[in-house]
């Protein structure tokens, strides 16, 4: 009988070596989806979250970046200090406030009518109309900036030229200026002027998010309140707005974040070399001239962070109103 133990062993040798290979192949088939999304993380890692923690570790430093990462000194809460007690940190940031209630809250005054208009107005040509809308958004900054210094004109702007068409008319002329508007040179009109392109650029991006969420609306409650005799304004109220609340509260916040970092619209559209560029400097102009004009890197990462506070503040303020409001109701519905 000792003839039958080679055999089991060769047996035993063949199963654990056609193991070995079925064990290798689930280990790469366990690391395969790491291996493959690993690109993004070391992206992410690379790009967003190093410059992201170095921020914050450069906020409590002193440094100029020519002379090296050696050359940076540890001085703790002293650039939040400065930053505090800076009057021109305190003035952007006034002047970051003024253009975002300036430019934001008409955006959605606008966009939630005039979408429930589009909406109800247009079918076959919806589209066309929403993309004419929506085209300001995705057009470049450079040439909106071209376009609107000369539509800004002191001299030859169509919009002093329309304002002068209407100061000669008989009954409305003396409700308008006579004289032609300085708009991009005047500390008075240069705060609306922006306002006004920045209003203008981002009204088709809150177009767009408003009428997605009609089109989700069920329209058995406009049918049901059309059977009991709603109007069109009693529909719009009751209806309309309770169904937009969610996308409000998004857009609301979107506009919140997007515009106390407002950056392009007043850099592009208003020359550092003019006079009013103070006028219009917001908070993310100051980080950049802090950082790139003087060189004080370790401040500048500190107002960015303390604009990040803010931004964060603000966006717990708008939820907490809107989810308030929503407690309210569904009390007053019960």
């Amino acid at each position: 009988m000792s003839h039958l133990h080679p055999p089991s062993a060769s047996l035993a040798h063949q199963a654990s070596a056609s193991a070995r290979p079925s064990r290798k192949r689930y280990t790469m088939k366990q690391w395969a989806p790491y291996i493959f999304i690993s690109p993004f993380f070391i992206l992410f890692a690379v790009f967003s979250l190093f410059p992201l923690l170095f921020s914050i570790y450069l906020s409590f430093n002193q440094w100029e970046a020519a002379s090296g990462v050696e050359a940076m000194q540890w001085v703790g809460l002293d650039n939040y200090k400065y930053a505090l007690s800076d009057p021109w940190f305190l003035r952007s940031l006034g002047n970051t406030v003024w253009l975002a209630l300036a430019s934001g809250v008409p955006q959605h005054l606008v966009a939630i009518p005039l979408a429930a208009f589009i909406h109800n107005s247009f079918k076959r040509s919806r589209n066309l109309v929403i993309g004419i809308y929506f085209l300001p958004f995705i057009t470049s900054s450079v040439a909106i900036a071209m376009v609107f210094n000369t539509l800004f004109s002191r001299d030859y702007g169509q919009i002093n030229v329309l304002i002068e068409w209407c100061a000669s008319l008989p009954l409305v002329g003396g409700l308008f200026p006579a004289e032609s508007i300085d708009w991009l040179g005047s500390s008075l009109f240069i705060k609306p002027a922006v306002a006004f392109v920045i209003f203008w650029r981002y009204l088709g991006w809150n177009l767009v998010l408003y009428l997605s969420a009609l089109q989700v609306i069920p329209k058995d409650l406009y049918e049901a309140a059309t059977i009991d005799g709603a109007s069109k304004r009693q529909q719009f109220w009751y209806i309309t707005l309770p169904q937009l609340r969610p996308m409000i509260y998004l857009a609301v916040t979107l506009t919140i974040m997007g515009n106390l970092q407002l950056f392009e619209e007043p850099f592009v559209l208003v020359a550092e070399s003019s006079g009013v560029s103070q006028s219009v400097m917001t908070t993310a102009i100051f980080v950049y001239k802090t950082a790139f004009s003087s060189g004080d890197f370790g401040t500048a990462s500190a107002i960015s962070w303390l604009l990040f506070l803010i931004i964060a503040s603000t966006t717990w303020v708008n939820n907490r109103v809107f989810s308030r409001n929503e407690r309210q109701e569904r009390k007053e519905a019960k």
